[in-house]
């Protein structure tokens, strides 16, 4: 089954607003950067974004953010990003930070299946706070929920017709697991080959998962925080 789309506005055409997006990347790595233009330009509201940060105020996501689309964001790190910072402050933005791990593990159940785990992490602070916990073995445990999402947004570096997937690196980071806890799993890929190219032994996502793939242009791959040793 041919999945390939023409187009990252082709893509999003059908996310409306209020939609709850899963979002690849990890800094300014990994982030699907033709599909968040398009849903810039799509000028689509009121969205609930997860990812493990929102990008800087002009890359990534942020630009999402700048453009007032934001309305609530699930995240583990949010430090690069005044926008951010000012839009949280006054109110206007909603946010769920989730400690890293537990964040990667709750959109792991959710594709999984599972609905809620146990962890340790996060008892005894406000992470915890209305939660449900529980002793194991002498030790307290939170009950976290699984996390799936309307859409995901994925970025591979390799992937074929049929949605199979191949990530690169570290640019892997979220994109794996979120591609299998949305309704629509959408991902653009830097080379798109024809099914039956890529090496069945090195495909990280099968394509029973993958709805759309399209073939992305003009990658900046920016680095979010340089440092260049001093003369």
């Amino acid at each position: 089954m041919d999945k390939t789309v023409r187009s990252a506005e082709e893509a999003v055409a059908d996310i409306p607003d209020g939609a709850t997006i899963l979002c690849g990347g990890f800094g300014l790595c990994g982030n699907p950067e033709n599909l968040i233009r398009a849903l810039r330009a799509k000028g689509v509201r009121d969205l609930h974004i997860i990812s493990n940060n929102c990008g800087i105020d002009d890359k990534g996501l942020g630009i999402l953010l700048a453009a007032g689309q934001v309305r609530k964001m699930t995240s583990s790190y949010v430090g690069e990003n005044k926008t951010f910072e000012r839009l949280y402050l006054s109110g206007e933005l909603e946010v769920d930070l989730v400690p890293q791990g537990t964040l990667a593990e709750r959109i792991r159940a959710g594709g999984a299946g599972i609905p809620a785990f146990y962890t340790p992490t996060g008892y005894g602070t406000v992470v915890a706070q209305g939660k449900e916990v529980r002793e194991f073995d002498g030790r307290m445990y939170v009950l976290e929920r699984g996390i799936t999402a309307d859409f995901a947004l994925v970025k591979a570096h390799r992937g074929d017709t049929h949605g199979n997937l191949v990530y690169r690196y570290t640019a892997n980071n979220f994109n794996q697991a979120m591609a299998t806890a949305a309704k629509v799993v959408i991902a653009e890929v830097e080379e798109l080959v024809p099914a039956g190219e890529l090496d069945p032994n090195f495909v990280h996502t099968p394509g029973i998962y993958v709805d759309r793939i399209l073939q992305g242009s003009a990658y900046e791959k920016p680095i979010e925080f340089r440092t260049v040793r001093e003369d």
